[in-house]
């Protein structure tokens, strides 16, 4: 089998629970190989590390699949997911849920959400691509989904030397499905929603508002589908103002108002949550709760700079509009702004904002997306909830 050597020091972060391997810890790379083929890593001293795939096209020259010495095969691929499937059974409702979350799973470059009879997948990278047919085959065998569908239009493939596609893998099926989700009945696009469809990460976060938003007046800023307004009102809330820029992501949330009988507690905002929190702030507008989940601002080291910018902007402006002794619900998901330092954006933006925060819940993902210690970018998800409070 083809070795790939590390240079010296490079193999500590290997050992210590990180897959990846970066083409500029590679020392030399001895035997023939093809992009996506299975390749043995060794330290300086000749030492055996890992097994994983290789593609030179990509920064990420290798990715682990396992510190053993062992084949990887049907059978391999089979043990993984029956045990990714097991442990989502034992720790949560799998109605709607990530089935295998890449790296936290062990298997890097995969990702498959369930939603409902359905299961939606995600080959991200050469070396797992090339296996999707076994894959796929054994979702069905695992699980028995009534159908699978493919999410592979996204532009990180083509870094890997991949096409975007879509499609149905099994069955043909109406890709508009409804989920069940905390007890909330929701429509879910999988061909063209946002990813895989729904983001499932937040499903634990979403039960966290249910004591602050009670009898409340909330906010929920980029709203995308309306999963925590629908929450916000299944919780008791008053009333709640779904924004979100998108036509299409406006017309989902009143489906999905509607499917739960919640028509009357809601109405909506189109436009850029940026300038609508400054109108609402203009107008003298004030929240119990105010939710704030955006996008990713940073998807990349150097968009940091500007993705603090546009953090600090929302939160400092959703205090602002928050009643004294309200809440503010606040998150993010860009992987590049740890927690430590979305912290310090918050403190930040409360304290240009003249408002005294106390701390009330500080969250991550679901268990479903599992964070694997050492391996920093399997936590990504920063979910806050503070007391806003007028010096």
């Amino acid at each position: 089998m083809t070795k790939v050597y590390l240079k010296i020091g490079e193999q500590k972060r290997i050992i210590r629970g990180h897959r990846w391997i970066y083409s500029n810890e590679i020392e030399k790379i001895e035997g023939e190989y093809k992009p996506g083929d299975i390749v043995d890593v060794y330290d300086f001293k000749n030492r055996f590390i890992g097994r994983g795939y290789i593609n030179p096209k990509s920064k990420i020259t290798v990715r682990l699949f396992t510190y053993r010495q062992e084949e990887i095969n049907r059978e391999f691929f089979k043990r993984k997911i029956e045990e990714a499937w097991q442990y989502r059974q034992k720790i949560m409702d799998t109605n709607c849920c990530r089935v295998i979350f890449g790296e936290g799973d062990f298997l890097p470059g995969l990702i498959v959400d369930k939603f409902g009879d359905y299961l939606v997948i995600q080959t991200l990278a050469l070396g797992i691509d090339i296996h999707k047919k076994t894959i796929v085959e054994l979702l069905d065998e695992i699980i028995s989904p009534k159908g699978i569908y493919e999410r592979n239009d996204v532009q990180i493939r083509e870094l890997e030397g991949l096409k975007e596609q879509k499609g149905y893998l099994k069955g043909n099926f109406p890709t508009k499905v409804q989920i069940i989700e905390n007890g909330i009945k929701m429509w879910v696009d999988l061909e063209n929603g946002q990813k895989t469809g729904y983001f499932l990460d937040q499903k634990e976060n979403r039960l966290a508002i249910a004591p602050f938003v009670k009898d409340g007046e909330v906010l929920d800023c980029f709203s995308h589908t309306g999963s925590f307004t629908l929450h916000a009102c299944q919780f008791g809330a008053k009333h709640v103002t779904a924004v979100d820029i998108s036509e299409h992501a406006i017309e989902t949330i009143k489906e999905n108002v509607l499917l739960n009988g919640f028509e009357n507690k809601v109405d909506y905002r189109l436009g850029n949550a940026f300038d609508i929190l400054r109108e609402l702030q203009r107008e003298g507008k004030k929240f119990d709760v105010t939710i704030l989940d955006p996008p990713a601002f940073a998807k990349s080291k150097k968009a940091l700079k500007g993705a603090i910018r546009g953090y600090k902007d929302i939160n400092l402006r959703g205090m602002k509009i928050t009643k004294n002794g309200g809440f503010l619900v606040t998150a993010s998901c860009s992987h590049y702004m740890s927690p430590e330092l979305f912290m310090e954006v918050i403190k930040d933006a409360a304290q240009d904002a003249d408002k005294i925060l106390r701390q009330v819940e500080f969250r991550t993902q679901s268990k479903d997306h599992p964070i694997v210690l050492n391996a920093d970018e399997s936590l990504y998800l920063k979910f806050g909830i503070f007391q806003v409070l007028d010096r």
